[in-house]
């Protein structure tokens, strides 16, 4: 179960920092942090990013297991890679409509929200199940345990690929869930930037549903789309209100955050990376811009099926859609 890898996940963790408390002095600096409301184009941006083989990422073979089994060589892949392709070929063969919405590779860059879930502290349950209880219990939790767990457990990455001779440079970090806590995050890497992804609710919340339809229906024979999409309009409203709040108190907002519209990202994705770039002082080298080339042709190169839904699907209508994002429309989605 999902409990029990949590538990191994965290005693792997302590195992391997009480061998070699070194990995304790292991700096994330300065990350880059993609957020966004899920199905926003933060897949997307991270792994254009992470195609530069000047920055460092959790690749999807590490996401489920970050920490090798105890008395193994911490340098070595197997048997993590192993199971990880094994992973990724079930997905392909027995969930295709959800690799087709959210396609994991063990040999791409992956988010980092299962360290969070792994300090049982995040919101990958209530993407499985309907928990009001749990729902309303963990909003007012404190979220800077599951932050320590994330930074010890990029800790330890960073130190295992040391250990392998890879090239340890600026991380890139992604996860949606991030944009209901950036105070903790930010508390946690205070020299974090900060990138934003924008696109209109009515797409991201049906989308966003559609998914979590897909996840509840491999946990469970009976589900109604309409308990999914009041649910998930529910907890992205919550979510962007904090993020918005947070934002409005920053005095340096302007330089911690950089805003890209999903449209921007899809039609010239490369033009927004060099923008960036230039706004964090980083050289986009050839090889890097060809690397980020050649990711978007493999990428586009990759046949998933069609991903498709309407707000109606799930019980929404665009109206109540956009009045629940009145003030997000205005700030970040509609033309000056």
């Amino acid at each position: 179960s999902s409990v029990v890898h949590s538990l191994a996940n965290r005693l792997r963790l302590r195992y391997w920092l009480d061998r070699h408390p070194e990995i304790t002095a292991e700096k994330i600096a300065a990350p880059i942090v993609v957020v966004g409301m899920m199905r926003s184009g933060t897949t997307l941006v991270q792994r254009l990013l992470a195609a530069d083989p000047q920055h460092t990422c959790t690749m999807g073979w590490e996401a489920m297991a970050p920490a090798p089994p105890p008395g193994t060589d911490p340098a070595a892949l197997e048997p993590r890679w192993s199971q990880a392709i094994a992973r990724e070929q079930q997905t392909r063969d027995f969930a295709p409509e959800l690799f087709a919405i959210h396609p994991t590779y063990a040999a791409q860059a992956e988010e980092e929200i299962m360290f969070l879930a792994d300090a049982f502290l995040s919101h990958v349950p209530e993407a499985s199940c309907d928990l009001p209880v749990y729902r309303a219990w963990l909003n007012e939790q404190d979220f800077a345990p599951a932050y320590d767990n994330l930074y010890r457990t990029l800790q330890l990455l960073q130190w295992q690929k040391r250990q392998r001779g890879e090239h340890c440079g600026r991380w890139v970090l992604k996860t949606p869930a991030h944009l209901g806590y950036l105070q903790d995050l930010i508390d946690t890497f205070p020299d974090a930037h900060v990138v934003h992804l924008h696109r209109d609710p009515l797409d991201t919340v049906p989308s966003g549903a559609s998914l979590n339809t897909t996840l509840w229906r491999m946990h469970a024979d009976n589900v109604d789309p309409a308990v999914v999409g009041a649910q998930w309009l529910e907890r992205m409203g919550w979510t962007n209100d904090r993020a918005m709040a947070y934002r409005a108190g920053l005095a340096d907002e302007a330089a911690r955050f950089t805003d890209i519209r999903f449209v921007d990202a899809t039609r010239d994705p490369l033009a927004q990376v060099a923008d960036l770039y230039r706004k964090l002082g980083i050289a986009l080298s050839t090889g890097a811009r060809e690397a980020m080339f050649d990711w978007l042709g493999a990428d586009a190169g990759e046949k998933l099926a069609r991903h498709r839904y309407t707000a109606g699907d799930f019980g929404l209508e665009p109206t109540e859609i956009r009045d629940r994002f009145n003030g997000y429309y205005r700030r970040f989605l509609e033309t000056d």
